[in-house]
């Protein structure tokens, strides 16, 4: 082939091909682990991985990004062992070798390491089937909804808060993420648009008693005009009349969650926002409600999270104590 022609195939090879010299090159590094990082969108779940990944580091004995290619399913399985050593929970090992083997599967997709060790090693089994959340019974709920004093903008937003986790079961990150303009029309009938995991959105049917709460608090703090503004507002934002300002934070919403179980007198331990949506999902299933519809409803992405608020089978009405008769 003559010079003209060799290069001109040069080229065309170079035109077919994806990736540049220096990428193809940089498919044998490691990517940062920062890159893995950026695509957890959770805060909270970016926060635990971080620590279970510095964790599983410092077991093993890695201090460079390369190093990560030469980990064997044995590494993973000693370190599942040095954890069940230390009698942490099942969920709490599960959860760390779920991190482990969320960062192998991008790595495996970025062609930095040619499979993920943490296939094949045993995870432990979920203890029970029945969520470890407390869940509050009606008259409960009933309560808590009551508690607040609705002749006050607070007791206004509160009532309502507490309306949209019992009646929609959202969770706490969820709810500080509403806006005004999320509240909207879909068939005729309201709905709440929901910023769920994984900027995944669903949209739920809005309870006709919520949307009279949300109502009577939006006319009294004033910013029901306000599309772009958050749903719930700190009340000294509304006093001092803030056009948008920042929503309630998720510790305002922990707060104010026990302050009116405290005044309901509900003392149940570990109660908190998240008890409100296990209540929620708990109340739906036992008056029948389908449970795909539940897990849609839910936003959660496996169905065996959604099995964990399904009581039915736990409730002490239907224990056969209740049938012996002498």
């Amino acid at each position: 082939m003559i010079p003209a022609q060799q290069n001109k195939a040069l080229v065309q090879v170079d035109e077919r091909r994806a990736l540049t010299a220096a990428q193809f090159h940089q498919l044998a590094d490691v990517p940062a682990e920062a890159e893995w990082f950026a695509n957890i969108d959770n805060a909270q779940t970016r926060r635990a991985y971080r620590g279970d990944l510095a964790e599983f580091m410092a077991f093993v004995g890695i201090e460079r990004p390369e190093e990560f290619r030469i980990v064997t399913r044995s590494h993973v399985i000693a370190w599942r062992k040095a954890l069940e050593e230390r009698a942490l929970s099942g969920a709490t090992i599960r959860r760390k070798l779920a991190a482990l083997s969320s960062l192998f599967e991008y790595l495996c997709e970025k062609n930095a390491v040619d499979f993920n060790p943490v296939k094949g090693a045993k995870r432990p089994k979920v203890e029970s089937y029945e969520g470890k959340t407390p869940a509050l019974g009606d008259h409960q709920a009933r309560q808590l909804l009551a508690t607040p004093d609705v002749a006050t903008l607070k007791g206004k937003r509160d009532r309502a808060i507490l309306s949209v986790f019992l009646f929609h079961g959202l969770r706490r990150e969820e709810l500080c993420r509403l806006a005004v303009k999320d509240i909207h029309m879909r068939r005729g009938v309201q709905h709440l648009r929901v910023h769920g995991k994984g900027g995944k959105l669903r949209n739920l049917p809005l309870h006709p008693g919520t949307a009279e709460t949300i109502d009577e608090y939006l006319e009294a703090a004033g910013h029901k005009e306000q599309p772009g503004a958050p749903l719930f507002k700190p009340v000294r934002d509304n006093v001092r009349g803030v056009a948008a300002g920042h929503g309630i934070t998720p510790d305002g919403v922990y707060k104010l969650l026990r302050e009116c179980a405290a005044l309901a007198k509900i003392d149940i331990e570990g109660l908190g926002p998240h008890s409100l949506r296990a209540t929620a999902a708990t109340n739906a299933l036992d008056h029948e409600a389908d449970i795909a519809k539940v897990q849609e409803w839910l936003g959660h992405a496996n169905i065996a999270t959604t099995r964990i608020y399904d009581r039915r089978r736990m409730r002490p009405e239907d224990s056969p104590t209740f049938k012996v008769s002498y």
